[in-house]
């Protein structure tokens, strides 16, 4: 195992990490009882600006971090190919 897939694998396990932090600090999209009276979340305020919030910070930092885990995979095997 080379140095660089060891720092690849830390890499991984950290943005895992990340990952598992941000999506369990996100909140429930389930509307509820809410959702039986016609009503929908997007009548307060928070929902008219979403994306102001924080869990539309959350919900793009998941996103970006979903976007390098995949990077960080695929180059590393691209790696374990080629070294090989």
């Amino acid at each position: 195992m080379g140095v660089i897939e060891i720092i690849g694998g830390v890499l991984l396990i950290l943005v895992s990490l990340c990952i598992i932090v941000s999506v369990a600090m996100q909140e429930s999209s389930k509307n509820g009882m809410s959702a039986l009276g016609g009503t929908s979340s997007t009548d307060s305020y928070f929902g008219n600006n979403k994306s102001r919030t924080f869990n539309a910070m959350l919900v793009r930092f998941t996103r970006i971090l979903a976007i390098v885990f995949f990077v960080i995979i695929v180059a590393l095997n691209i790696i374990n190919v080629f070294v090989k």
